[in-house]
Order: structure tokens, then sequence, then C-alpha cells
């Protein structure tokens, strides 16, 4: 079997195991799991996070996410719980990156001046924090993201995979007051 038709298998088993995963770890989690997919220009992307809320889980308490929650300067795994991963069938083109099929771990960094970056890390399968976590060694690409300010606020940590009007497609991740996305086009 050549490369090109294996895809399809690890791709799929990349997917089981991203599912299965959360079985296994229900035990720690404290937040609530989601998988989101879309295809996009002939390619399935798909995302699997964890969705912690604004609200402290034991407490009640209402948080401060941007800046506290989640510290300026400090990457962070992009959700709760495993290390946000992303899966996609056809390299796609985020930035100036081009992302080959695969899988592959998402991570923030925040910073104080509000600005943030996308880092696409070739690691997967980690836990979201803690020694081992993050290997900076294995980072694909360091994007910027663009900040948008929400009307309303936004309780539960939601990512969502969209058509862009421009063409491509559109990653968007919000939370409390804001809003970070990011442009990508699927390579022909």
């Amino acid at each position: 079997m050549n490369q090109i038709n294996k895809l399809p298998y690890v791709l799929t088993l990349g997917a089981f195991i991203a599912c299965v995963s959360p079985l296994v770890a229900q035990q720690k989690r404290i937040s609530p799991h989601e998988t989101i997919s879309k295809v996009i220009d002939g390619d399935r992307v798909m995302v699997v996070y964890g969705r912690p809320y604004t609200r402290n889980p034991t407490t009640g308490q209402k948080r401060k996410i941007w800046g506290e929650l989640v510290p300026y300067g400090e990457v962070w795994r992009t959700g709760a719980d495993e290390a946000t991963l992303l899966i996609t069938q056809k390299p796609i083109m985020i930035g100036e990156t081009t992302i080959p099929a695969g899988a592959y771990t998402l991570f923030t960094l925040p910073s104080e001046d509000g600005t943030a970056k996308l880092i696409i890390n070739k690691k997967i399968g980690q836990w979201g924090i803690g020694s081992g976590s993050y290997d900076q060694g294995q980072d694909l690409a360091r994007i910027d993201l663009k900040k948008e300010t929400l009307d309303a606020p936004v309780d539960q940590f939601t990512m969502a995979i969209s058509k862009n009007p421009s063409g491509g497609g559109l990653l968007q991740m919000t939370w409390e007051n804001t809003a970070f996305s990011i442009p990508f086009t699927v390579q022909k």
C-alpha cells in the first residue's frame, strides 16, 4: 500500500484514538469535551478539545480568564485537560506555514498587550499542563491570531471551524469577552 492510500487509515486511527482517549481519562477530567469537524474545500478538519467554564467548577465563583486563569506569556493548552488536537486530511496553509495532513496539538500563547499566537506542535497525546506536556522543539509554527472583543461574554470556552467568506476556512476560539481567529486554506 503506498503512502497516499495509507493516509485515510492513519487519520481514521488518529480520530479513533482521539475519541477513545477521553473515555480512559474521564476520572481526571473536570470540563466537558467536544469534537468539532467541518469539510472545507474537500478537506475534513477536526478539533478535539476540553471546554472549561468561566465559573470555577468546585466553588462556582466567576474567574478572570485572560491574564489570570490563562496567564499572559505562558503557553496554554487551548482548552482543558488533554492538550487540544487538530486533525486535517489534506495539507492546509495557516499564515505562511504549510501544515501537512495529519494530527497536531494546538497551544496558545497570550500576551499582556492582548495579542496571542497559535502554536501548532507536532507531538500529540500530551496532557495539557505540567512537566513534559509541552515541547517547544516540536513546534511546527507560531502564528499571530486575530483578536476581537465580544459584545456579550461567553461562559464556556468554544472553538469553531467555519467557511471563511473570503475563501478557505476559519478557526475561531471564544471565551470570556474575547474571540481569537485565524484563516486557513486547503492546499490543492
